[in-house]
């Protein structure tokens, strides 16, 4: 088949990854070099200090990628690469990389959205996957809700107003003093918390009946740790942090729920870094089964930032002749 063999590239934030592969569902490689230990010292990603390494990186993965499927360039139909969203240094690295190789070789350039990226990442471990379905992307930058009836035609249900949900876990993270990534941390030491303890907001967004908004809570959280370090002289950190994945798993389900009885699919797709979450899926798992409906969702490794759920979205672009042009351009703020 034309176009079955995608090389993509992902260097949105501060992951280098390269990936080869067939047919948008099998993957002949995928090699994701993190930065997490670069940025861990700074609480977060410093954008300067990931763009110079992605820079040092990338032929290095792109090569390994290539090595380990076992492939050459000569046998590569397109160059898909991420242009947004993501930090714009980020984005640049990848993208003048990926138009290097599409002039060089001759070669399709697919420019992919970030968010689609994540969506397709289900279809990597579960190839047998076909719409109508609802997909739920919970990231660091991005919780959207959206519905499609065929692969490339998606409606936007509903999208987060302010800090995505994975953004919230890093600031409330941030300032329990639990270190970086705030995600994984947050999750672990709500294990030993009471998440019944205290009853935190959930947002009003009035006729947006599918919209996020995970700012507030953050803010309720920090008045909420200080009132009681206030009273107490100390901090319930598990519990805080309990109480909180609680409160931001019921509104992502609450979002869910609604959704479905609008669109009546039998199938759910979770993605994003934040689908990693065992609370969540297992909160999601349990929602779902009751009402007959399906859920799936990616291994680890497919749910943060990889460049196999890039060159699978970037195949059925291609398959749909949404190519792009060499003057394709870095978007920070692209949406689907």
């Amino acid at each position: 088949m034309a176009g079955d063999l995608i090389l993509g590239i992902e260097t949105s934030c501060d992951e280098t990854s390269a990936a080869v592969v067939s047919g948008g569902r099998f993957v002949k490689s995928n090699i994701i070099a993190s930065q997490i230990n670069l940025h861990r010292e700074f609480g977060g990603v410093v954008p300067e200090l990931a763009s110079r390494k992605h820079l040092e990186l990338l032929d290095r993965v792109i090569k390994k990628a290539l090595d380990e499927a076992g492939v050459g360039f000569s046998d590569l139909d397109g160059i898909a690469v991420t242009y947004g969203p993501g930090l714009v240094g980020s984005l640049l690295i990848g993208i003048v990389a990926a138009k290097t190789l599409s002039w060089s070789l001759g070669l399709p350039l697919i420019g992919v959205n970030h968010i689609l990226g994540h969506i397709y990442s289900n279809l990597l471990e579960h190839p047998e996957l076909e719409p109508p379905l609802l997909c739920l992307t919970v990231s660091g930058g991005h919780t959207d809700l959206l519905y499609t009836e065929e692969w490339g035609e998606y409606r936007i249900l509903g999208r987060t107003r302010d800090d995505a949900a994975g953004e919230s876990y890093d600031k409330v993270a941030r300032f329990l003093g639990l270190g970086y990534p705030g995600g994984p941390a947050v999750e672990r030491i709500a294990e030993s918390g009471d998440p019944d303890r205290f009853s935190l907001p959930s947002p009003n967004l009035g006729e947006d009946r599918f919209g996020f908004s995970f700012s507030g809570l953050k803010t309720a959280v920090i008045n909420l740790a200080h009132n009681l370090e206030q009273k107490e002289g100390q901090i319930p950190v598990a519990d805080i942090a309990a109480s909180f994945q609680k409160t931001v798993v019921d509104i992502l389900l609450e979002r869910v729920e609604r959704a479905l009885k609008d669109y009546p699919v039998d199938k759910v797709l979770l993605a994003g870094g934040v689908a990693a979450n065992k609370y969540l899926r297992r909160r999601l798992q349990e929602s779902l089964e009751k009402k007959g409906v399906d859920l799936y969702y990616p291994s680890l490794e497919y749910c943060t930032d990889n460049a196999a759920m890039v060159a699978g979205a970037g195949y059925f672009l291609l398959q749909q002749g949404k190519v792009s042009s060499l003057d394709l351009d870095a978007y920070p703020q692209l949406k689907i």
